[in-house]
């Protein structure tokens, strides 16, 4: 069965980066890749009430500009020595980027988006693009893997997922943590960041449903203790030379304390390695 991936891009050298990550990822799956570039007729947003429509000049110019990139990116893209598993598809839209995102995933099924942190128009003390940080948090269909500017390919061994074991784990919410960590043999070190000396037995319960989900994987656990999330998890990351981090996306939790501001922008060894935001199905 194919996969359907969304690869966002505004034609930067980061969204090239992170299509290349998806491709190489995915090598060995076959895979419908569509690739979506929004156009608008204001240079970089729609925030004006007077919006151009189909047939206006700068509507026309931004389409043809959209398109143009479209298909020299598709060319690019040919040029490579793909296998015949990966089919492209181009995408262009005039819309808000995220909702431009929000109505491609839910039209087409999309199972998977991958995308750069960093846009050609972003501030380069922004490890993590507002686009970014708003489609891991409002884009609720699917998983966002989010590809930094420095992160380049190399097959992950060890993927790093922190939690509190204060939530139920579901396997349908770990399957795309579940494939990764199948496709590439990596290993799943979860890691708790404490101040209690041991688990209450909510925790006992959720961390046995947890490894009951990743069964058939290799996994570990580590615990720290007295340190803060940030700086447990950044010490962590670093000294181990990880390569990828997931994280469980609940509502109003874990997730928002990491990458609300101004946290984004302190991550510091992050701008490396490629952050994966699944979902829970209670939202």
């Amino acid at each position: 069965m194919k996969k359907k991936i969304l690869l966002p891009t505004d034609f930067s050298k980061n969204a090239w980066n992170a299509i290349i990550y998806a491709l190489e990822l995915y090598k060995n799956e076959t895979c419908n890749f569509y690739i979506l570039n929004v156009f608008n007729a204001t240079g970089y947003a729609i925030d004006s009430m007077m919006v151009p429509e189909s047939g206006e000049r700068l509507y026309e110019e931004a389409k043809e500009k959209s398109e143009k990139g479209l298909s020299k990116l598709l060319e690019r893209l040919s040029c490579r020595d793909e296998k015949s598993n990966h089919k492209f598809f181009m995408i262009s839209q005039f819309n808000g980027i995220l909702e431009a995102i929000k109505d491609t995933v839910k039209k087409l099924d999309i199972e998977m988006i991958v995308m750069g942190t960093k846009g050609a128009t972003n501030a380069s003390n922004l490890i993590f693009g507002s686009t970014t940080v708003l489609t891991m948090e409002k884009v609720r269909d699917c998983p966002v893997l989010a590809i930094p500017e420095k992160a380049n390919y190399k097959k992950p061994k060890e993927i790093v997922f922190p939690t509190d074991y204060r939530t139920h784990f579901k396997r349908r919410e770990l399957q795309y943590l579940v494939e990764i960590a199948r496709i590439t043999s990596a290993v799943i070190c979860i890691l708790h960041i404490t101040t209690d000396d041991r688990l209450d037995k909510e925790q006992e319960n959720n961390k046995t449903l947890l490894e009951e989900s990743l069964d058939g994987l290799q996994y570990s656990f580590h615990t720290l203790h007295n340190v803060t999330i940030k700086g447990g998890l950044s010490s962590f990351v670093e000294s181990r030379e990880s390569d990828m981090i997931t994280f469980m996306n609940r509502k109003h939790s874990f997730f928002g304390s990491i990458f609300s501001t101004p946290m984004v922008k302190s991550l510091g060894y992050h701008s490396r390695v490629p952050v994966l935001a699944l979902h829970d199905f209670t939202n």
